[in-house]
């Protein structure tokens, strides 16, 4: 009997860590097998860190981890500046970035990532509006533009993933990503709360077993290596 071939193409989605503070959570996470590790410039943020404190742990990073700094309504120059100071591969704009303020980023030779939500603006349905490298879609309830630790319906955000390079966060936990994984088929999932001890301070063991358990989720589409 003749074995069919399978013409399947089976990957699994890369994975970013966000709101890192610590150059020891940093370098377990990369050994662990994350794609991106976030820095998050927001000051009303718990997970706030400082440009020398970013600055530092990126300096302690394999080069194939890609640094990204999270960002919310800044100025177009401090965004840059911040960039150049701490050596980041990317920029997350999670606020409301015009689509012209997102197009002035990309022609920094970064990676773009804009920020999309299901329950306030700049809203899903936007997506059109920008030329962003990926786009993160979230929630967007709670009383920070993200890490609120806030479980949604993840399969809505999957009609992004079928034409952008779709990151999926919000909610998101070792217990529970494959089953946002199999909902939504997303290029690459972002967790922050979800694997910490405390705000900022990662709990190893949990980052462990998300990355674990995603790298075994396997995907039946070609999937987007945005980082």
């Amino acid at each position: 009997m003749i074995k069919q071939k399978d013409d399947t193409v089976k990957q699994t989605p890369q994975i970013k860590i966000c709101g890192i503070t610590r150059v020891s959570d940093a370098i377990s996470c990369a050994k662990l097998g994350a794609d991106a590790l976030g820095f998050v410039f927001y000051p009303k943020s718990p997970r706030y860190v400082t440009c020398d404190t970013a600055r530092e742990i990126s300096s302690a990073l394999p080069e194939k981890i890609k640094t990204v700094g999270v960002f919310v309504d800044e100025t177009f120059s401090s965004i840059m500046q911040t960039v150049e100071k701490c050596g980041l591969s990317a920029v997350q704009l999670h606020g409301n970035e015009t689509p012209q303020f997102v197009a002035d980023c990309r022609k920094e030779s970064l990676i773009v990532i804009k920020a999309l939500f299901l329950e306030k603006s700049p809203r899903i349905e936007e997506v059109n509006n920008y030329e962003a490298s990926a786009f993160i879609v979230e929630y967007g309830k709670g009383t920070l533009p993200g890490g609120n630790a806030l479980s949604w319906d993840w399969e809505k955000a999957k009609a992004v993933g079928e034409n952008y390079p779709l990151i999926l966060a919000g909610g998101l936990s070792p217990e529970n990503i494959s089953t946002a994984i199999s909902l939504c088929s997303p290029d690459a999932v972002d967790i922050s709360s979800g694997v910490e001890s405390s705000y900022g301070i990662k709990d190893i063991a949990k980052a462990e077993s998300f990355i674990r358990i995603v790298s075994g989720c396997m995907l039946t589409k070609i999937t987007r290596r945005i980082f």
